[in-house]
């Protein structure tokens, strides 16, 4: 990649970090106004649409670490929102569902959130965000598949760093 190029990632990857943190401070705040932390309300939406997971499943819907998970789930469970239930073919692994409370809250609080990040993203018209939508995931998958520098690929200086 030429100067150029990679000046121009460089600025691309500033210009996503602060369009997301923009964002994700009007879903924070939703969240924060109906008492609930982003990891929470999370799982909540997820198990709203997607119904009862597998807590793996859960895991990687929204991109959180397995312990992350429990820490979440146990906070919604002694609230009443969300409960465990038995999976029939594995002894070992357990679903998260919405409890009928966690069904009202969540079903009561979504639509104020879905039309705070509507109003967050209003900087672009719908056209526009379709645009933003399909360029980001090309981006993600493209992201995603390129292979990570590994340490024996760093540059020698920057490894000795890091020891």
């Amino acid at each position: 990649m030429g100067e150029r190029e990679q000046d121009i990632a460089l600025k691309l990857f500033v210009v996503l970090s602060r369009a997301y943190n923009a964002v994700a401070r009007h879903a924070e705040a939703d969240n924060t106004n109906h008492g609930l932390t982003p990891g929470e309300f999370a799982i909540m939406e997820v198990l709203y649409h997607k119904g009862p997971l597998l807590l793996g499943e859960v895991q990687r819907k929204i991109l959180a670490s397995s312990g992350g998970v429990t820490y979440l789930v146990d906070r919604l469970e002694r609230n009443g929102l969300v409960e465990r239930r038995p999976c029939k073919t594995d002894r070992r692994a357990r679903y998260a569902a919405l409890t009928a409370k966690g069904e009202e809250v969540i079903g009561r609080i979504f639509p104020a959130h879905a039309a705070a990040l509507e109003r967050a993203v209003a900087g672009l018209d719908v056209a526009e965000q379709k645009q933003a939508i399909e360029l980001l995931r090309k981006l993600g998958v493209s992201a995603a598949e390129t292979p990570l520098v590994t340490d024996e690929e760093a540059d020698p200086a920057t490894r000795a760093t890091r020891r």
